[in-house]
């Protein structure tokens, strides 16, 4: 998973994604690697994950990780080239999904580009450049899908699909906002609208207002109303916190956030609001050698996840030997568990499910 982290300059961006950087660099529950100076992999925390690397003592622990894009050079009239325009739109191009950082803290000492502080505001200023830059691409199909409506008829249902995004587009609407079908989302791949992709707001609070009482805030309400329109999803962090928090580990890490009234920090929050969003799930492989989580979509069948370890296990599967993790944790041990028949064996036509701690049979 890759996500993109945009936003205005003095909204706190290079705050969260150094806080980012630095946790994982520091402690031992998020393990970092720098790929280039703006992107990050930072490991999805998983205390089932860790709990198998105990039970089995296994030699490596391997978790599901995120790869976190610092996008910069946006100014207004990016998707004219302005600035470092035309790149910055390339590099959202590639990512699954953006977090959008949006300040919501009112500091006099720290200057706002537009001159207050004004999340909506804020939000449709980068969001006009991204619904610029998709009124392009859009305009480009549908002059090619009325040529040939000319001689296929069948093209009526793409171009009326295409239309709907235009208006919405037009009246400053971004693309996620217009309800498809199934079918007109697989017509619509090939056309990667920028507005298409999922967000998540991630709205920048003052120390004091976490623990809850940024709900009273009313930029972070507004906020929260936008995101609620277009589906997104909304998370509220303090950055400097997430950077004091990256400083900290273990019971110094849970003691801090303790006195702060919060039970996780802000990653973990944007972890799993980008899981939800998404649409993932985690599946568990656990021995001797190695304990490993793997990130498939909900609704992935056993074949298809055994294809995320290796081509061959999907070509050559047999079936699966399935526990859901919480009856492991009952019981205590895998073989406790077969004698009490709960390790089940699926065939092709399983359903992954999210904490399944699987073994793969396959002959090739």
């Amino acid at each position: 998973m890759k996500l993109g982290i945009v936003g205005l300059p003095n909204v706190g961006k290079s705050t969260l994604f150094n806080a980012l950087t630095n946790g994982g660099a520091q402690s031992a529950n998020y393990p970092f690697c720098t790929i280039d100076p703006n992107v990050g992999i930072v490991a999805v925390p998983d205390i089932r994950l860790d709990y198998l690397t105990r039970l089995y003592n296994s030699e490596k622990r391997t978790p599901a990780t995120i790869e976190f894009c610092d996008i910069a050079g946006l100014v207004r009239g990016a998707s004219k080239g302005e600035g470092l325009g035309n790149k910055f739109l390339a590099h959202i191009r590639e990512v699954d999904a953006i977090v959008h950082v949006v300040r919501c803290f009112y500091d006099d000492n720290i200057i706002h580009v537009e001159g207050n502080v004004d999340p909506v505001r804020d939000v449709e200023t980068i969001n006009l450049e991204l619904i610029y830059s998709d009124l392009e691409m859009i305009d480009r199909r549908i002059e090619r899908t009325k040529k040939g409506l000319k001689g296929d008829k069948s093209l009526e249902g793409e171009l009326n699909m295409l239309e709907r995004i235009r208006v919405a587009l037009d009246e400053g609407r971004c693309a996620r906002t217009v309800e498809l079908t199934e079918e007109e989302t697989q017509l619509l791949a090939e056309t990667p609208l920028l507005t298409r992709k999922p967000v998540i707001y991630l709205a920048n609070i003052s120390d004091g207002e976490l623990g809850g009482s940024f709900e009273s805030n009313e930029g972070y309400q507004r906020l929260k109303s936008l995101a609620q329109s277009e589906n997104a999803g909304i998370v509220a962090v303090c950055a400097e916190i997430e950077a004091e928090l990256a400083e900290l580990s273990g019971e110094d890490r849970q003691s801090f956030l303790a006195e702060l009234g919060i039970e996780e920090s802000g990653l973990d929050q944007l972890i799993r609001e980008s899981y939800g969003l998404l649409g993932l799930i985690s599946y568990l492989t656990a021995g001797p050698k190695e304990s490993r989580a793997w990130t498939i979509k909900k609704g992935t069948k056993a074949p298809q996840a055994a294809g995320k370890i290796h081509s061959d296990f999907e070509r050559g599967f047999i079936r699966a030997e399935v526990i859901a993790f919480d009856d492991l944790v009952k019981v205590g041990s895998m073989t406790a568990a077969k004698e009490k028949g709960l390790v089940r064996s699926e065939g092709k036509d399983y359903v992954v499910c999210d904490g399944d701690v699987i073994l793969f049979r396959f002959n090739v």
